[in-house]
């Protein structure tokens, strides 16, 4: 019965996010508390997933908070504008060559394994190029999110460490055999950059042909381009782009925790560029409705897998899901769930997905042969592909509020592309043997 309030639950908030009708923050918390309520649980225990669920998002949320304020007193300055102008003229509006740059940059981003870090750094330097060239933002999510998925099965990175701890082996052995597959995972998205790139550009001439405008507004993100002059500090541009690179610096290195960098980097930034306290509050206030907009949502994410971890609904959906298959079927069962991983990213966390649903695939694929490595890889590669195009990713919704997008319409530009190239790594590590069949 959990499993079924759990499905439903699940498909009824991703049906809501991508029909746009209400906002997200309604959608992750009005259902999974009536499912909660269905389920026989108590206000009591609401109050619990309630703090259990938000232990599990704060930081992201904090983080959100001040590196919204942080980039928001630097585009004030006008630290980006050069940069943004620079980057276009040496692409000479080369669709194409911004989108390869766009997978290598993310690439490198994601090398610290937070897929939080990687959207604050490539968003805020590329989405202004983006938008300046005509791409479509969606485009720029698409991506990140897959360089940013094949990297990170980096072994400091999360999915690796917990198939590890799972199968008590070294997580740098089971890391050994992916990095071929990472290898070919980054090859494959800069095809798919150079595809959707000449296919980008075909649209854009379409645009200009008819007059059309790109149906995005820049101002729905954190770089909003409309700058009032009095705010830029020409002057200490210099200064700012020592104070962002120092901030980034420190994010990538994890020296400090990611909100405390922001925070710090904020209350550098205040004094350096604006004199009077009326200045400086006047900067935080006038960033703070983006930055608590979206904290509101990530905190509403953690309501929401809070409940569902909290009443079990994703432990019994993950114990459930091998039952439904025939038992033909089961000797195949390792590869059949890597096919459908980037589905199960809809329904699980990624908790649920190693801790849960992986031992009982194992447990049923040793018994016709299948070596526990195989499995581990043949989840991992079907599953990490879509890591972040999954609602119950934090850093999804970072990204979203970075950009000013929407989860729906980024569900439905890039779940098939990633779930397509998710699906192409599995055959290419089955035949070369990195999966047993």
């Amino acid at each position: 019965m959990l499993s079924v309030i759990g499905i439903v639950t699940i498909l009824v908030i991703v049906g809501l996010l991508i029909s746009g009708r209400v906002s997200p923050l309604v959608a992750m918390v009005l259902p999974p508390i009536v499912a909660m309520f269905i389920a026989g649980f108590s206000f009591d225990d609401l109050g619990r997933f309630f703090s259990d669920g938000i232990s599990s998002v704060i930081s992201v949320a904090v983080m959100f908070i001040f590196a919204i304020i942080f980039f928001g007193i630097m585009q004030d300055v006008g630290l980006f504008e050069p940069v943004i102008n620079k980057m276009v003229a040496l692409s000479k509006g080369n669709v194409v060559l911004v989108a390869l740059v766009t997978v290598a940059v993310a690439g490198i981003a994601q090398l610290d394994g937070s897929g939080a870090s990687t959207f604050l750094i490539t968003i805020t330097a590329l989405l202004p190029l983006y938008v300046r060239l005509g791409m479509n933002p969606y485009l720029l999510l698409l991506l990140i999110s897959g360089s940013a998925a094949i990297m990170n099965m980096l072994p400091w990175a999360g999915p690796l460490g917990r198939v590890a701890s799972v199968l008590d082996t070294d997580v740098t052995e089971l890391w050994h055999p992916l990095i071929q597959i990472q290898v070919i995972g980054i090859a494959l998205m800069l095809v798919i950059a150079v595809f959707m790139g000449f296919r980008e550009k075909r649209l854009i001439a379409k645009r200009e042909a008819t007059g059309t405008p790109l149906n995005y507004d820049l101002s729905n993100s954190i770089l909003n381009n409309e700058v009032d002059d009095t705010l830029k500090r020409p002057k200490l541009l210099w200064a700012n782009g020592i104070l962002a690179v120092g901030v980034i610096g420190v994010l990538m290195s994890g020296l400090l925790p990611a909100g405390l960098a922001f925070l710090i980097g904020v209350a550098i930034a205040l004094p350096l560029n604006y004199r009077t306290p009326k200045e400086q509050m006047g900067r935080i206030q006038a960033h703070a409705s983006n930055a608590l907009t979206m904290a509101s949502i990530i905190i509403a994410a953690g309501l929401f897998l809070g409940i569902l971890n909290g009443t079990g609904m994703l432990t019994a959906i993950a114990g459930n899901a091998v039952n439904i298959l025939p038992a033909f079927m089961a000797q195949y069962l390792h590869i059949i769930i890597g096919v459908l991983g980037v589905p199960f990213d809809l329904l699980l966390s990624t908790d649920a997905y190693y801790f849960a649903l992986f031992p009982v695939v194992d447990q049923i694929a040793l018994t016709y042969g299948i070596e526990s490595m195989s499995t581990a890889y043949a989840m991992i590669i079907g599953n990490i592909v879509g890591t972040f195009v999954s609602p119950l990713a934090p850093a999804v919704w970072l990204a979203l509020g970075l950009s000013g997008l929407e989860m729906g319409k980024h569900l439905r530009f890039s779940f098939f592309w990633m779930w397509g190239l998710s699906i192409t790594l599995l055959v290419i590590a089955v035949l070369l043997g990195v999966i047993q069949i």
